[in-house]
């Protein structure tokens, strides 16, 4: 499913989580059945992708992290003070 839903999931968990996301991905023909998608990337809080390293390999890429934006982020959008925590400590004495 890379290319149908690759970035699209990655940037989904961006999003929710406000946080950098940052994919591995294999690449290439691994036999004759299967093939890698590729494409590790660099998604940021707001599910921008900031890199893509294709479906070329081996590759480098590098980013840099705007701490700041993350900040600004979670301060517009405070989804950690709904969390709710009553929930979590029930699940997790069962």
């Amino acid at each position: 499913t890379g290319e149908a839903h690759w970035h699209l999931l990655l940037r989904a968990r961006a999003v929710e989580s406000q946080s950098y996301i940052l994919a591995a991905a294999q690449s290439g023909a691994h036999n004759e059945k299967r093939r890698s998608y590729g494409h590790a990337l660099a998604v940021d809080p707001w599910g921008v992708v900031v890199a893509d390293a294709g479906d070329a390999a081996p590759s480098l890429v590098t980013v840099d992290l705007d701490l700041e934006k993350v900040r600004s982020i979670r301060e517009k959008m405070p989804i950690q003070a709904h969390r709710r925590r009553d929930v979590v400590e029930l699940l997790l004495d069962d």
